[in-house]
């Protein structure tokens, strides 16, 4: 079967491995260890590796629903167009707007971090001045964004150099971590169980922010239309990535509990990963995680831009925007105008940040606002799939749990902490994270009201043996690519 789209990106352009690299990179594992380790640690202390632990689970039957919705229709807006053609074109657009706008709060929760920790391997105490992290930071997303402008492959090469340095460093303080005998407090398994937490809603708040230190892996399926035989691959890489970040965040999540003091992580809520580097292996520890974090909050900024901008072209090919985020560029197949857009807006919002307060204060802020967006976002694609292949779920156990049972209890559990976190969260978190939401419903009733195909749309049946990757609504695109012979069964 062919996986040429005929729709303007490069197809075919990713293989397996590279897939697998953008779905590590995609969930930044150093930058999320750096930079929300203080913020779990402050909500639920030692529960934290519960917290992880807990909510893997049902991401992974979010990843299980990524993998099979994307097995009948691949669509660079992944969620976008599963949920619309599933549940309700309304819903499918607050699923993809979701994304676009926690990938764009991201850009400053991102920049912010890369350029502070650039500073810090010259002076520490020019971290600490949130301008000039702003400037270095600004500028590490605009090379970000020219290289995730110069198409897929070159973006997949930066990030193998990238993210191989910063995996082989993290491994290495996995192993050091291990053997090192100072310790702040003994581990105890109990670390791992429920009674550290405070309640129902002490484990909510927990797992909202441990959602964001998993999230990214589905930036497989917003590059699925230039991956080589996409039905298959980007699935089985979220899942492959999922599994790897799940073993580094509970390794070094563990790792900060056991050596740093209450103290230590809290007046280093930042750069708690230095710190760590800095007690397993004096001199050189802090130097090298530093690198490690830069390096993985660099790559992730790319994984991020992929993700937002390839909403932001199936939304407009789609006409649920304007249609010219829906324009390739001629030479580097990559939708240049949805990369422009999404440029100018958060370079505008990384210069605005700085009257949020420090660098500490406005992560917090963003991360919690992100949590609640990803929730709703993941939440509707684990339903989703159940609609999508309930002709099937009873032909097997195996359908049955990893189809049906496994997804939708992801789906709950991600709406459940949506709900129980609200009561929880700072002023600023909800607003920022609900009325990021609300802001949606204007184009999208303004382009419901304009009569895009895209709210008629064929609804997605896995029981169906012909299934169409794209149902076109402009005429200059008149050439569905159709597919015979997917398999009746998972």
């Amino acid at each position: 079967m062919s996986n040429s789209r005929g729709r303007g990106l490069q197809a075919n352009a990713l293989s397996t491995f590279d897939t697998v690299v953008m779905a590590v990179a995609g969930s930044a594992p150093a930058y999320s260890i750096a930079a929300t380790t203080a913020v779990l640690v402050g909500s639920v202390g030692v529960a934290s590796p519960a917290a992880l632990l807990y909510c893997a689970i049902p991401m992974l039957g979010i990843a299980l629903a990524f993998s099979y919705l994307g097995r009948i229709d691949v669509n660079a807006g992944a969620s976008y167009s599963w949920v619309g053609r599933t549940l309700h074109p309304f819903l499918g657009f607050i699923s993809g707007w979701a994304l676009v706008i926690s990938a764009t709060i991201f850009m400053v929760a991102g920049s912010l971090p890369a350029g502070s920790l650039t500073l810090a391997l010259f002076d520490e105490q020019l971290a600490d001045n949130t301008l000039l992290s702003t400037l270095v930071g600004a500028a590490w997303f605009l090379l970000m964004l020219f290289v995730v402008l110069g198409g897929a492959r070159l973006t997949v090469r930066a990030q193998l150099v990238m993210s191989g340095i910063e995996l082989v460093i993290l491994a290495l303080f996995v192993v050091l971590a291990v053997f090192h005998s100072g310790n702040a407090r003994a581990f105890d398994w109990s670390w791992l169980g429920f009674s550290h937490f405070d309640g129902v809603s002490g484990f909510a708040s927990g797992a909202l922010i441990a959602a964001f230190y998993y999230w990214g892996w589905d930036v497989t399926s917003n590059l699925s239309e230039e991956t080589r035989n996409s039905r298959r691959t980007t699935g089985i890489a979220g899942l492959i990535g999922v599994g790897i970040v799940f073993l580094l965040f509970e390794a070094f999540t563990i790792a900060v509990n056991v050596l740093l003091s209450t103290r230590q992580i809290q007046e280093n809520d930042s750069n708690v990963l230095a710190v760590l580097g800095e007690e397993i292996w004096p001199g050189w520890g802090g130097k090298l995680l530093i690198v490690a974090v830069m390096l993985s909050t660099i790559a992730t900024l790319e994984t991020t831009l992929i993700q937002v901008t390839r909403s932001l072209f199936a939304m407009g090919r789609d006409r649920t925007l304007p249609s010219a985020l829906g324009r390739v560029h001629r030479t580097w197949n990559t939708p240049w105008v949805a990369i422009a857009v999404v440029g100018a807006v958060a370079l505008l919002m990384i210069i605005a940040s700085n009257a949020l307060g420090t660098v500490g204060d406005i992560l917090g802020h963003a991360i919690s606002a992100i949590g609640l967006q990803i929730a709703v976002y993941y939440g509707l694609a684990g339903l989703a799939v159940v609609v999508a292949y309930r002709k099937m779920l009873l032909k097997s156990p195996a359908n049955f749990l990893l189809g049906g049972v496994w997804p939708l209890l992801g789906a709950l559990f991600m709406f459940w902490i949506f709900i129980e976190s609200l009561g929880e969260l700072s002023t600023p978190a909800i607003v920022i994270g609900i009325g990021g939401l609300a802001v949606g419903l204007i184009p999208m009733l303004w382009y419901w009201r304009q009569g895009s195909d895209y709210y008629h749309p064929a609804k997605l049946d896995a029981s169906r043996t012909v299934t169409v990757d794209y149902v076109p609504d402009s005429r200059a695109d008149e050439h569905a690519r159709v597919h015979e012979g997917l398999p009746t069964d998972f």
